[in-house]
């Protein structure tokens, strides 16, 4: 039986939240779309989560995927900015949520390992690595290539189970 399926990304941030979409037919892999989200800094907070929600929903309805993984966040510089990023991260899982798929979550480094081969890859070693495995994907933001990379670890964390 062939596997296909249309899987979402994200890398949530109150900045900037990068997404993409992949389609899996069995082990390959092809590129559908990427971005980001980026409210307006000088908004207010709810306004900010509230950008984030409608970006992401409309970027659901228009692509229409049937799973979601989002990258775990482990922030411990200081609490103020550990509990904005903890919101924005709830707003995107939500907004997943509420589009009815189901949402799984990987940790950076498992992200890092499964796209680089290294755990502690960097922004610049994913970046590259998205662009050989997704040929087509063209030039992307750090957060777009990053939501792209959970998407692909989604991919190759599900098929091995």
């Amino acid at each position: 039986m062939k596997v296909i399926r249309c899987i979402l990304g994200l890398d949530p941030g109150l900045r900037h939240t990068g997404w993409g979409i992949i389609r899996q037919e069995d082990n390959h892999l092809s590129f559908i779309a990427a971005g980001r989200v980026s409210p307006a800094c000088t908004l207010p907070m709810a306004e900010r989560l509230k950008t984030l929600i409608e970006n992401l929903t409309d970027i659901i309805a228009l692509h229409t995927p049937n799973e979601a993984a989002i990258e775990e966040t482990f922030v411990n510089k200081n609490a103020a900015s550990a509990l904005k990023l903890g919101q924005a991260r709830g707003v995107v899982m939500v907004s997943a949520a509420c589009a009815g798929l189901p949402v799984t979550e990987y940790g950076a480094n498992k992200i890092k390992q499964c796209v680089t081969g290294y755990g502690h890859a960097d922004k610049t070693q994913i970046q590259n690595m998205i662009g050989i495995l997704l040929p087509n994907s063209g030039k992307l933001t750090t957060d777009a290539a990053d939501a792209l990379a959970v998407a692909i670890c989604h991919a190759h964390h599900v098929n091995h189970i």
